[in-house]
């Protein structure tokens, strides 16, 4: 089993990020599962003080991930980004969403969200 891709912390101190053991109770799903999502490009992770975690604004009310995120990261990872930019990309605010991208993917602007990103978002 090969280890699971985590980034550099490229996200302002004011986005919180959960630790891998967190995110699999809040999934329901054992960690090494976790490891697999992060294997298989349906979230992301950043390491925050020697720590893995996973962005909590990458999931809904419900505690699931947001249905949209697999694909937005699919979408900008065929189109060569790397993982430190699509979470850059995602986090940084614009003012024609408004807000920022992770934000309009809680709502009706999802598909505008990854139209961009096919697009050609930076």
């Amino acid at each position: 089993m090969s280890a699971f891709p985590c980034s550099d912390d490229v996200l302002p101190e004011s986005v919180a990020v959960l630790p891998l053991p967190e995110v699999a109770d809040k999934l329901g799903l054992v960690v090494t599962r976790v490891h697999q999502m992060l294997r298989d490009h349906q979230i992301l992770a950043v390491r925050r003080d020697g720590v893995a975690g996973v962005p909590e604004r990458f999931f809904d009310d419900t505690g699931a991930v947001i249905k949209w995120l697999p694909g937005l990261i699919t979408v900008m990872k065929d189109a060569k980004y790397t993982d430190e930019e699509i979470l850059q990309w995602v986090f940084t605010e614009d003012d024609t969403l408004p807000g920022r991208p992770v934000d309009a993917l809680h709502g009706h602007l999802a598909r505008e969200v990854i139209r961009r990103a096919s697009a050609d978002p930076f």
